[in-house]
């Protein structure tokens, strides 16, 4: 008899551990991807000390795992995550990301996004799954 507690689905489900995938890098401000849904990715990331002003042309989505993290926007305005909450910065926002401790965090955008927008420079990484 099939266990009642399982559901089954046109696709296998994966169960994606995001604490132990954590333990797998140790880099800053360089994004891994995890899994990918209905044209999103879904990337984690260690933050600490300040990033790049930048902006991107599509919505970002920001959800603090571990950590607390403060997204500068333009304008004197910043919004403080703790583990569990989220925000999107819109897309055309210019913002930069500080962390005074590591921080462990969950971006959702789409696939292609640079992690500087169009600013570019050292802190400029390349997405690798995990």
């Amino acid at each position: 008899m099939p266990d009642p507690t399982v559901t089954a689905g046109p696709r296998e489900a994966n169960v994606v551990d995001i604490a132990e995938k954590f333990t797998h890098f140790t880099s800053h401000w360089s994004p891994k991807i995890i899994a990918q849904t209905s044209g999103w990715e879904i990337k984690l990331v260690k933050a600490h000390g300040e990033f790049a002003w930048h902006h991107h042309e599509v919505d970002e989505v920001f959800v603090v795992f571990a950590g607390e993290l403060t997204v500068k926007l333009r304008g004197d305005s910043e919004v403080v995550l703790r583990p569990g909450q989220l925000y999107v910065v819109h897309r055309g926002v210019e913002h930069r990301p500080y962390a005074a401790a590591e921080c462990q965090l969950i971006l959702i955008e789409p696939p292609g996004v640079i992690n500087t927008g169009e600013a570019g420079g050292e802190l400029t990484a390349v997405d690798t799954w995990i």
